[in-house]
């Protein structure tokens, strides 16, 4: 699914794909054969998904879904399901105005940063976050994208 808001970023969907390949690259989480689901939504879609899965009723910039184990049934050779990335376009589109970004390297950030979330990775912790803003500094890094960490704290 695809907001309209998002028309005016043609490449976002390349970007988001370059991002995720490169961080299941790096990440090697032995995932071999696997696929996710991204939904690039407006602030009101996610507000919504915000409220109704986390009891936030406010616009963030990414939410992920981890999908739930598979319970048989299925062809032994399907690809595994990851889980579902959803990001809002207006307030992606602010926070990188706002840290003087490009657009295409915090929409890279903010899907390196969902894709971790379906892996296991967290940041509730100290040291986890301090482990998830590393691997994501690295695969961003393999990208060409500065240190998102740089001069500011953590994705929340």
């Amino acid at each position: 699914m695809v907001a309209d808001c998002w028309q005016s970023e043609p490449d976002a969907e390349a970007v988001i794909h370059r991002a995720v390949a490169a961080a299941a690259g790096i990440a090697d989480a032995g995932l071999g054969e696997a696929e996710l689901a991204v939904m690039l939504t407006d602030d009101a879609g996610i507000r919504t998904l915000n409220s109704n899965w986390r009891g936030i009723d406010k616009p963030t910039n990414v939410l992920s879904f981890p999908a739930l184990p598979p319970t048989g049934g299925g062809p032994d050779d399907a690809p595994r399901m990851l889980g579902d990335i959803a990001i809002a376009y207006q307030t992606t589109r602010a926070e990188a105005d706002d840290e003087q970004k490009p657009f295409d390297h915090h929409l890279s950030h903010l899907a390196v940063h969902g894709f971790l979330h379906l892996i296991g990775y967290d940041h509730e912790k100290d040291a986890d976050a301090a482990a998830m803003e590393s691997l994501e500094t690295e695969i961003l890094a393999q990208l060409g994208i500065p240190d998102p960490y740089a001069d500011r704290g953590r994705i929340d």
